[in-house]
């Protein structure tokens, strides 16, 4: 059960399945002596790697370095479920595809029996112990070992010798919008970038001028936590007016030739509007002619 964590091996990575000084270069040989060697093409990628992108500068100069020297460290393996001639990788997908550029034939493995359980949780491990991950597939191996594992994060962070703190920000970034994501797995924005825009109130918006203007996370946050001006109020509907009144205006404008407002009903004001003095004094005459 996660409560009972930490489980053999999680937290230490592959040190604690090839033993406690595999760190050195001598037990790094010692583990590919007692390795065995197989074809490269018998190895196929597991479902449990949490890394999804590979660079390929970084591919090209492993690939260098394994044709120079050969490939020194055994990838970690478990026997495939469907073919047993065949292998999926739990730790080592980035040496493998190396080997391939480098045209190994062959490629040495250490076979472990191991259930997806262990697969995910060493497979997170080793990348997390080498800094291979991006910040959101960090985050998604955490997801995928409470979800699937049912972890709590507390039990996680136990496990992992990370603080709570870490895992519970971390998994926020998966709330981030695709956008976002797609910038920080393009390494155009870090983990502490996009921290700073969960509490924005437009992160796609601030990240790409974040990008734009190399904003640092401080001014983020500092943007992220001005509240933004209440939008003017609509204004008010007019009133329906009463059809008797327009009716009247209508009529005395008839008569005038002139526009007339009548403002009120049981009492209010007449307005008439003209444009010169001849129509004022037409309008005054008008108004003071006796019959």
């Amino acid at each position: 059960m996660a409560d009972e964590l930490p489980r053999r091996g999680l937290g230490r990575g592959l040190d604690a399945l090839f033993g406690d000084d595999y760190a050195s270069d001598a037990a790094r040989l010692d583990a590919v002596r007692a390795s065995k060697a197989v074809p490269i093409e018998s190895l196929t990628p597991g479902p449990y790697q949490p890394r999804r992108r590979f660079d390929d500068e970084t591919l090209a100069q492993l690939a260098e370095s394994i044709a120079r020297h050969g490939l020194l460290q055994p990838i970690l393996v478990r026997r495939h479920r469907d073919d047993p001639q065949r292998y999926e990788i739990v730790a080592g997908e980035r040496r493998w595809r190396a080997a391939q550029l480098a045209r190994l034939h062959e490629v040495p493995v250490v076979v472990r029996d191991m259930d997806d359980h262990d697969t995910l949780e060493v497979a997170l491990v080793e990348n997390i112990q080498r800094q291979d991950l991006s910040p959101l597939e960090e985050a998604d191996g955490y997801r995928r070992l409470i979800e699937e594992f049912a972890y709590t994060q507390e039990a996680l962070a136990k496990a992992l010798g990370r603080s709570r703190s870490h895992i519970a920000n971390t998994l926020r970034l998966l709330g981030l919008p695709e956008p976002v994501k797609k910038l920080v797995d393009d390494g155009r924005l870090s983990a502490g970038h996009a921290r700073a825009l969960l509490g924005a109130a437009d992160p796609v918006a601030m990240a790409e001028q974040a990008v734009a203007r190399g904003l640092t996370v401080r001014d983020i946050e500092k943007l992220a936590a001005r509240k933004p001006k209440p939008a003017a109020a609509a204004p008010a509907a007019p009133a329906a007016r009463d059809p008797n009144i327009v009716a009247l205006e209508r009529q005395i404008s008839d008569v005038l030739g002139l526009k007339v407002s009548i403002i009120g009903t049981t009492h209010g004001h007449l307005a008439v509007e003209y444009r010169n003095l001849d129509q004022l004094d037409m309008v005054i005459n008008r108004l003071t002619a006796r019959k």
